[in-house]
């Protein structure tokens, strides 16, 4: 791609890498996840679900009607990349419809929370909730514009709250050369990651957690290797840099399954199933594309200004990317442990 935007990627990916270095978790992947079952003599089951791989010392709890009285104390199951706790309640004749949800501690956590709820007359209803907006009124219906509003939210903000997803599409716009290669780059990142996107939330591919989790963490290590085997300018060009196309769409599936990682704990409204998966996959894209042409526009605007910078410049994104995922490949091994 055009000199100019690949010198400010070399500044812009290391600022962008120290901000997160101090929370060096990459991503809030799993979202947090209450799921209430209401039955028809008003009693729920709880369902509340975090992922292990959250900062240290926060800690996320939801806040029920204050009408609803526990009936049960929480049973926890470790998983192998979540903690589950379940419990019943009571909330009597009054029920769920228009009571107000909250979580506590999303601030701290960098995490949204997904909220699905089974109410006894056999309807479904889903909400996200976050920092700026906590709380949740269950609604007595949801609309179709809602449905995709909401998938949409969530599809961007996964996108764009994944520290790891982030620096992979970075790495892929400082990796490539042109803007024929680019967007086809791009382009194959897109199509690789929304057929394992589609195929793990409809069933029909189901791959361990922590197994994804590391292969993304390897995937952005061996991008990290190539952008330092290539900022030396000495090494001859390597497959990866003469047909990029085909790394991103390879890691493009794997990184879909994180995307699927989502969908795959709140489900998908089973009369809007299509509706659902198209705008999720619609906002992981809308999210990319803040990314990459912010970042294009940048390069144009300050072009040949960046070209005094010293050569040591160059390694500078390619070590700390590597340095990352080098990190989060060991953090999620150890999980196996």
């Amino acid at each position: 791609m055009p000199n100019g935007i690949q010198r400010v990627l070399r500044v812009v990916i290391p600022m962008l890498c120290l901000m997160f270095t101090a929370e060096a978790g990459a991503h809030p992947l799993a979202p947090a996840l209450l799921s209430l079952d209401e039955s028809g003599t008003g009693e729920v089951v709880v369902r509340w679900k975090v992922s292990r791989l959250r900062p240290t010392g926060t800690d996320v709890r939801p806040n029920l009607p204050p009408h609803c009285a526990a009936l049960s104390a929480p049973t926890t199951v470790v998983g192998e990349g979540d903690v589950t706790e379940e419990w019943r309640i009571d909330c009597g004749a009054q029920g769920l419809v228009g009571s107000e949800l909250s979580i506590g501690g999303l601030d701290r956590s960098r995490t949204d929370a997904l909220i699905l709820i089974r109410l006894a007359d056999g309807r479904s209803v889903r909400g996200l909730v976050n920092d700026s907006e906590p709380t949740y009124i269950v609604p007595e219906q949801e609309s179709r514009a809602e449905v995709a509003g909401d998938y949409f939210v969530l599809g961007v903000e996964h996108l764009l709250t994944g520290l790891d997803h982030v620096l992979f599409v970075m790495g892929l716009v400082l990796l490539v050369v042109g803007w024929r290669a680019l967007v086809w780059t791009i382009t194959a990142f897109t199509i690789g990651h929304s057929v394992t996107l589609s195929l793990a939330t409809l069933g029909l591919v189901s791959v361990p957690t922590l197994l994804f989790e590391l292969a993304i963490a390897f995937s952005i290590l061996i991008l990290g290797g190539e952008l330092a085997r290539g900022s030396t300018g000495v090494a001859p060009i390597s497959l990866l840099r003469r047909r990029p196309w085909w790394m991103a769409f390879g890691f493009g599936l794997l990184h879909g399954l994180g995307f699927a990682g989502a969908l795959s704990e709140i489900g998908l409204p089973a009369g809007d199933i299509p509706l659902a998966l198209f705008a999720f996959n619609v906002g992981v894209e809308a999210g990319q594309l803040l990314i990459v042409l912010p970042l294009v526009a940048v390069g144009y605007a300050l072009g040949g200004r960046l070209a005094t910078l010293p050569g040591l410049v160059r390694s500078v994104p390619a070590y700390v990317i590597g340095s990352l995922a080098a990190f989060w490949c060991f953090e999620r091994m150890a999980l196996f442990l």
